[in-house]
């Protein structure tokens, strides 16, 4: 599975990833077309993500992969990866089986600015 954009497939090493090796993945809800929550992709985390196809990321906190749900059982099986305009940031949609942020809520943006 190559992420797609409608016009034809690209590879993951076409993709423009910032000074870090990193970009953007954003990750809807396939059925409410929700935006979930933000976190960000390496080559390597988007490999698996495409083999798996459950999402993993790179956390730039604690420096390590992690694939959503394999501690907390929030699983997001992916539907299918677009890449933007750019070539710097994805879209997962997901089939999501539970909340996706850590707080226990559905999205991570529960919060508005005022």
């Amino acid at each position: 599975m190559s992420a797609t954009g409608g016009a034809g497939d690209l590879s993951i090493e076409e993709l423009k990833f910032d000074e870090r090796g990193l970009l953007p993945a954003i990750v809807q809800d396939r059925q409410t077309k929700d935006v979930l929550m933000l976190a960000w992709c390496d080559a390597e985390a988007l490999r698996r993500t495409l083999d798996s196809r459950t999402t993993w990321f790179w956390s730039r906190s604690r420096q390590e992969y992690w694939n959503k749900g394999a501690t907390s059982g929030n699983t997001q099986k992916v539907v299918e990866v677009r890449y933007d305009c750019d070539l710097d940031a994805v879209l997962m949609v997901v089939d999501a089986a539970g909340p996706a942020c850590h707080t226990g809520n559905d999205s991570c943006f529960y919060r508005r600015l005022s």
